[in-house]
């Protein structure tokens, strides 16, 4: 009973407000409804109001938002007459064209009325209008401009992104129209989505880096797709962040002189909920900046080592000879043999050397021994304690390194943290048998809390690692924690100098400290 009550209280409270968020889309079908079978007795009924609009639309954001650029009626019927000819075919007098174009805009904005959207709200018991303009004008220097409204807008954004332009971009176009008209609440909504674009990006950042790491070949072309299509970008969306940034602060002080009396409207609610949704924005795209900036230096110093990794390091005598053979070429024999003809020099005894070893004098006299008191060395150092300190401060290294890219990443694959440690050690690291011993003694404990392990040490390595630690290490990351999952499934091939090694694969996650 009491799950039904809820229900109803939901369709009856929430109904105003869905038809409001249907508004916008109540023009199109209106418009693409309109036919053109009363207009000239239905010789232009082959045309497709529904394409008209959408194109139109598509128009008006291009010019108003893109370029920043107030739109006449004049470049309109130039527009709207190269649509026409173009994809229907029509090839009329000039005059006639002319009605055409204003008879489709007249429809398009209504005869400069608003459409009309009638709904019952059973809240307030009784028949509410919502009204919509997709094109509104205004007049300056004597001149009528026309341009698509906030609701123009979001229904062309919900029908699909618009194709070669940032989709962070065009949503805070939308924000900034919904900010200058007071609609606060949609756009809380729009920053929502704003922020819901820029954890998409970074999540591919994310997959690009994965990918580096194991085809690099494959990872630089998303890479290069990465940067052409988000990265270009970064300039206006940063410049567009800082403009509704301010349009909000002049909004809040707005607000807040209008709000007589004391009373904490309702609009300055909905403008404060809106700036905290907004400086989180700012800051993850702030954040997704950076983090392109270091994938650009990773991405480089991985192609860089893959090239140099694929250059023959030593000469084939072998191929060289079967070369030549095949093109019949004895005389590059000769780049092969002068090497190895070039001039030794002899070396021979001086003559002038014997008449200084035979007027050389020789001391006869007899020198005592000087016995020394041995002392104790307290600095000497056994093999097996050099052998420990040096495993000690291995541990260490490599699990400061493990603890900085988990504060970078919060999620790190030991695909991902191996490919990070070939690029700072070199490839000679899996050839070190301290890094196999590391991974080992790390796989003992399933998480790890460094303030925990700085009071009491359960293991050996947090005991070597815990030795090593500076106060600036401490500062780094005292307050960290992570845990380990093993992913028995996945196992990791790495090629060493003698042999393939085989290593089962972690993923390591940052939890709180």
């Amino acid at each position: 009973m009491a799950l039904k009550h809820v229900m109803i209280n939901d369709i009856i409270s929430e109904h105003s407000e869905r038809m409001q968020n249907l508004k916008k889309y109540y023009p199109f079908f209106v418009l693409s409804e309109t036919t053109f079978s009363q207009y000239k007795e239905g010789k232009y009924s082959f045309l497709d109001m529904g394409y008209i609009t959408m194109a139109s639309l598509r128009f008006f954001i291009n010019e108003n938002n893109f370029h920043e650029k107030d739109i006449t009626y004049d470049e309109y019927e130039s527009f709207l007459l190269e649509l026409l000819k173009r994809d229907f075919g029509i090839d009329e007098e000039p005059e006639e064209e002319k009605q055409l174009v204003l008879y489709i805009f007249d429809k398009l904005k209504n005869d400069g009325r608003a459409f009309e959207f009638k709904f019952y709200d059973p809240e307030a018991k009784n028949s509410k209008i919502a009204r919509v303009k997709l094109i509104d004008s205004k007049v300056g220097d004597g001149t009528v401009y026309y341009y698509i409204t906030a609701e123009g807008i979001e229904f062309y954004l919900d029908t699909k992104e618009i194709k070669d332009e940032s989709k962070i971009n065009v949503s805070q176009l939308l924000l900034e129209k919904m900010i200058s008209s007071s609609n606060f609440k949609g756009g809380i909504d729009v920053v929502k989505r704003i922020n819901s674009q820029v954890i998409q990006l970074s999540l591919e950042k994310e997959r690009v880096l994965k990918l580096l790491g194991i085809d690099v070949f494959e990872g630089n072309k998303a890479y290069e797709q990465y940067m052409a299509t988000t990265a270009k970008w970064f300039n206006d969306e940063q410049k567009l962040f800082a403009k509704n940034k301010a349009l909000v602060d002049k909004a809040v002080e707005r607000a807040a002189y209008e709000n007589v009396e004391g009373g904490k409207s309702k609009a300055l609610e909905d403008i404060g909920k809106l700036e905290t949704e907004l400086k989180k924005t700012i800051y993850n795209h702030s954040r997704l900046i950076s983090e392109t900036m270091e994938l650009t230096k990773l991405a480089d110093s991985i192609i860089s080592r893959a090239k140099l990794t694929r250059l023959r390091p030593v000469f084939d005598f072998r191929q060289m000879l079967l070369e030549m053979m095949n093109k019949d070429m004895p005389g590059g024999m000769e780049h092969v043999i002068l090497p190895f003809l070039t001039p030794k020099l002899g070396k021979s005894f001086s003559i002038r050397s014997i008449d200084n070893m035979l007027s050389l004098k020789n001391d006869d006299k007899d020198k005592g021994e000087k016995i020394e008191k041995n002392v104790l060395d307290a600095s000497f150092e056994y093999e097996d304690e050099i052998l420990d300190r040096k495993i000690s401060r291995n541990f260490y290294m490599i699990f400061m390194e493990l603890l900085d890219q988990i504060k970078k990443w919060n999620e790190l694959g030991l695909k991902e943290f191996n490919g990070i440690l070939e690029i700072k050690f070199g490839n000679e690291i899996y050839s070190n048998r301290d890094y196999y011993s590391f991974l080992v003694h790390l796989a003992g404990k399933n998480s790890y809390n460094i303030n925990k392990m700085l009071e009491k040490q359960d293991t050996l390595l947090e005991e070597m690692v815990a030795e090593h630690m500076t106060d600036e290490d401490i500062t780094r990351f005292g307050d960290m924690a992570f845990t380990i999952r093993m992913n028995s499934e996945n196992v990791i091939e790495l090629k060493t100098d003698e042999d393939m090694s085989y290593v089962t694969d972690m993923i390591f996650e940052r939890g709180n400290g």
